[in-house]
């Protein structure tokens, strides 16, 4: 591993990404695992926890623009001009996908006739009418960007253990926490 470890992210921005990376990979493996559920009280559930965690994680990715908004990003390690294009786009991506997913299962469900009631407590507008023909529409878009979500976090875990492992170049340690 290199001497000089690059400079860490701020305690707000680490917090923000572990929270997100633990509640994309929760709610994606409860998105697969209900989806195929008969109708039941438990199903009903795991689909408002999924619906509660989708509008948590659009708030989070808009805490988490405005931030890098804000706060200079830290410099990148030198690495070949391909990698530094695909990271990029890796995480451009990611950002589009942290808003597609949640507003697309948002317009489903509201095109499904079922509100979303945040926490079972505060009442969002419905994104688009109710429309089953709408929400038949929609409901391969949700489930395709997710999975494209999915396959774009394999990839930046799959960079991260590289420069870890591999470059140890001490990349990683710039998002772990203390």
């Amino acid at each position: 591993m290199t001497s000089q470890i690059p400079e860490r992210y701020s305690v707000p921005a680490i917090l923000v990404h572990w929270l997100m990376a633990l509640m994309l990979v929760t709610s994606f493996g409860v998105g697969l695992y209900m989806a195929d559920l008969p109708f039941s009280p438990l199903r009903v559930r795991l689909f408002n926890w999924h619906k509660w965690v989708g509008i948590t994680i659009l708030a989070l990715a808009l805490f988490r623009l405005c931030w890098r908004v804000f706060n200079t990003p830290k410099a990148e390690p030198v690495v070949p001009a391909w990698q530094s294009v695909a990271s990029r786009l890796v995480h451009r991506l990611m950002y589009v996908l942290f808003f597609a997913v949640p507003l697309v299962g948002w317009a489903f469900s509201s095109a499904a006739g079922v509100p979303v009631v945040w926490f079972g407590v505060i009442p969002l507008p419905d994104f688009v009418a109710a429309d089953k023909a709408t929400a038949e529409l929609i409901k391969p878009w949700h489930g395709g960007l997710a999975w494209t979500l999915a396959m774009l976090v394999c990839v930046h875990v799959a960079a991260a253990v590289k420069h870890h492992f591999i470059d140890r170049d001490g990349l990683l340690f710039r998002m772990l926490p203390r």
